[in-house]
């Protein structure tokens, strides 16, 4: 007997973006599995939806997955989507039901921590010691200053050529009341925002950025929310300069913070060689999987 699909009424939406949501249930109403679908209406990214399945591991085969997969893809379509991707890690049952259904391969992402207890400030801190004529760091935690806010926002686009395969990610538009709304919404679930800036000295303008989360209490690890240089800044060391500035820190800031989460497209060899020089250490893999709706009935 095939499995009940049943939508769900989910409170996690925002102005930007919503979430659906289904739940599978047995012939007994137990239920057997859920599918979540996120829709971002921001402008630049209002052309895909992300899609998390999760099954029983006792349910699969039973055509659980595939029927929440066509909820899902209905609602995409119907909400005009081009693309639909879904991340799984990598040697899990996911990769083989994706490519079942028609999804493809198109991103590697590799995942990587920092213990920070063994740490060896001495030479994190050689690095941030190096010179850089015409450039300075700045930093400060939860909302950009004022006097910084412009080209804070204009130096996110530092990450519209980052490498993202062939992942259909779109262009993400930024703007001060963005960049301000972001750092609001960290602060106001409990956690602290700190970023480290390279500033051209010339103008006092924004030419690189690094973003750090840390949980509120200071405790277990904290998550790099982006690293980027503005092209036109680019070849001076400055992402292994701010990463490393933020690294040490984070290490002085939180003694009991265990350790510092990143992720890094396996095709962008630059930053995964700055994460090498700091001592991250890879964890997992985890693979991005794409169906194009347009080329499939939609």
């Amino acid at each position: 007997m095939p499995p009940r699909i049943t939508p769900l009424t989910d409170p996690d939406s925002s102005p930007s973006s919503r979430r659906l949501a289904w739940l599978a249930s047995d012939a007994e109403g137990a239920p057997v599995g859920s599918a979540f679908l996120w829709l971002s209406d921001r402008k630049g990214q209002d052309h895909r939806a992300e899609l998390e399945i999760t099954v029983h591991p006792a349910e699969r085969r039973a055509g659980v997955g595939g029927a929440l997969l066509d909820a899902a893809l209905a609602a995409a379509r119907g909400d005009g989507r081009r693309s639909l991707v879904a991340r799984v890690t990598a040697g899990s049952p996911g990769e083989p039901f994706l490519a079942a259904h028609g999804f493809r391969q198109v991103l590697a992402l590799t995942f990587a921590r920092l213990p920070l207890p063994g740490l060896d400030l001495d030479a994190v801190t050689g690095i941030v010691e190096r010179p850089h004529p015409g450039y300075e760091l700045r930093s400060w935690d939860g909302v950009v200053p004022p006097e910084l806010a412009r080209t804070f926002a204009d130096s996110r686009r530092a990450m519209d050529d980052m490498p993202m395969e062939d992942s259909d990610f779109g262009v993400v538009v930024w703007d001060v009341e963005r960049v301000v709304a972001v750092a609001e919404a960290v602060l106001d679930r409990g956690d602290a925002l700190h970023t480290m800036a390279v500033v051209d000295r010339s103008d006092g303008s924004v030419a690189g950025f690094s973003e750090l989360v840390v949980p509120g209490d200071g405790r277990g690890d904290a998550q790099h929310y982006g690293t980027g240089v503005l092209p036109e800044h680019r070849g001076h060391g400055l992402g292994l300069w701010m990463k490393a500035e933020s690294v040490r820190a984070a290490r002085l800031r939180y003694p009991e913070l265990a350790g510092l989460l990143t992720d890094t497209a396996d095709s962008n060899a630059h930053m995964i060689g700055i994460n090498d020089t700091l001592g991250y250490r890879p964890t997992h893999r985890e693979l991005e999987y794409r169906l194009d709706l347009r080329e499939n009935g939609s």
